[in-house]
């Protein structure tokens, strides 16, 4: 796979559309809030990343343990850092600095052509409530399997088979994009028609070798 192409072009003709959400069409980065809560230190913010509020805790709330839960086993073994630990939960919103344009321009294309578009994405219940109000276009798809609802996570074979049974999808017939590379070999290897994003220029290229643009 090259520039994020699909490995080859499928058999059958793609009939709907999966998009992940951050990463690909939300610009999601704890980076966002942390960098107001450490003044631009980029250093003790980073460490404080790697060390405390990591990616591989934050997982944890994407399979459905509650921030409050997660928190208060960090606040346990960090308790000087407890306000910064709650603002994770807290200010979660913050993190998420809008749409990433030409992605949603992407989007709004297929949904104007009636593709039916759906999303996978790990995301933790509690924090997903206020994302469809601040962004609209999310309206668009017909369905959304939202991991912390799920109780499973990507790369997790579990939640594939779950989008296709819950929507009714063929993975042969079925688009899937995710900017995680991990998740993007899953979702291939189970059959889907699977792009890893790296840009929306890239995106569109391929989606229009795949005739859905």
């Amino acid at each position: 796979m090259e520039n994020g192409r699909a490995e080859k072009a499928p058999a059958e003709a793609a009939q709907a559309v999966v998009f992940d959400l951050g990463g690909v069409l939300l610009d999601w980065n704890p980076r966002h809030l942390y960098r107001k809560l450490f003044g631009g230190d980029e250093q003790a913010m980073e460490a404080f990343l790697a060390d405390v509020c990591t990616q591989e805790w934050n997982r944890r709330q994407d399979a459905g343990r509650s921030f409050a839960e997660g928190a208060a086993l960090l606040k346990a073994a960090h308790p000087e850092k407890a306000a910064l630990i709650d603002a994770f939960g807290a200010r979660f919103d913050e993190m998420v600095a809008g749409p990433i344009a030409g992605s949603v321009e992407i989007l709004a294309e297929l949904y104007m052509r009636g593709t039916p578009l759906y999303a996978l994405t790990n995301w933790s219940t509690e924090t997903y409530a206020s994302v469809p109000t601040r962004f609209p276009f999310l309206a668009w798809f017909r369905g959304v399997v939202v991991s912390g609802e799920a109780k499973v996570i990507k790369p997790d074979p579990r939640i594939y088979h779950l989008l296709s049974e819950r929507f009714g999808l063929e993975p042969r017939t079925t688009v899937y994009i995710d900017d995680g590379v991990h998740n993007v070999d899953v979702g291939r290897a189970l059959g889907f028609i699977a792009i890893h994003y790296t840009t929306p220029s890239a995106l569109r290229r391929e989606l229009a070798r795949l005739r859905l643009l």
